[in-house]
This record gives C-alpha cells, structure tokens and sequence, in this order.
C-alpha cells in the first residue's frame, strides 16, 4: 500500500509541476506493477533500464546526422572554437561520472532515495528534465570519495 502511495504522491506532484515525462514514467510504473507478472519484469526493467534509456537518447541524438542536419564539416568546426573543446571536455566527464554513477546506485540503494527524490523536485520546481539521476550520483560518489564518507 506504501508502494501505491507514494507513487501516487509522485503523480501528483509531476502533474502539479507539468512535467509530462514524470507523469508518463509515474502512470507507466503504476500499470506495470497492476500486472500480475509485475515482480518478474521490475528487475530487469530496474537493471536494464539505464541503458534501454541511454540507447533512445542516442538514437534522438545520432537522428540529426541521419537528416543530414549535421555533417562532417560541422565536426570539424567543433575542433576550432572553445566551446567544442568545453563541450568534448564535458561528454567525457559526463561519460565518466556516469559510469561512475551506475556503480554508486547498485552500492548504496539509500543514496538512490535521495536522488530520486533530488531529481523529482529539480524537475517539478526548477522546470529540470530528469537526464541526469545517473551523472548526480557520479557526482556524489567524487564528493563522498573525496571527503572519504561512508554510507
């Protein structure tokens, strides 16, 4: 019952914030765990997830090169100003701290609360897109690592 509550609670705040991803995910969670065979498919939804969602934004991202929106040339204009090298800087770091990320959520299930919870209220009250649960918990696992805590 606990369950159904408080993903009613995050319908209700992604519905009050306008946040049509939120909603969709909340609804989607709602009717899976309706189905009978719910305790089968959570698990690997859980596990596989991450990267069912990972590959969809590269397909979103790879579409542009497909329409031909972008091309060779404008690859090689990324290399001659600061902002290409700022955003190659970035997609590696990016890169790193999810990977990073990935493994902190599997090791410490209590940070992942709080992360969910993080992302939930940067989504409804600061207008966020929820992207970024994955590079925040890279980001955590620098922090906590470099102040050396343990949960």
């Amino acid at each position: 019952m606990e369950t159904w509550l408080f993903l009613g609670l995050i319908l209700l705040i992604a519905i009050i914030g306008k946040n049509t991803s939120l909603i969709v995910a909340s609804v989607v969670v709602m009717l899976i765990k309706a189905l009978p065979f719910a305790q089968k498919w959570f698990p690997i939804i859980q596990s596989k997830g991450i990267n069912w969602g990972v590959t969809i934004i590269s397909i979103a991202i790879l579409i542009p090169i497909a329409t031909g929106e972008i091309t060779f040339h404008d690859l090689i204009r990324v290399f001659k100003n600061p902002a290409g090298w700022i955003a190659i800087g970035m997609g590696i770091a990016v890169a790193i701290l999810s990977r990073w990320g990935v493994n902190q959520l599997s090791a410490s299930p209590q940070v992942t609360v709080a992360l969910v919870f993080g992302t939930i209220m940067g989504v409804v009250l600061f207008k966020g897109i929820a992207a970024g649960p994955v590079i925040a918990s890279g980001l955590t696992y620098c922090i906590v690592t470099m102040l050396n805590l343990h949960f």
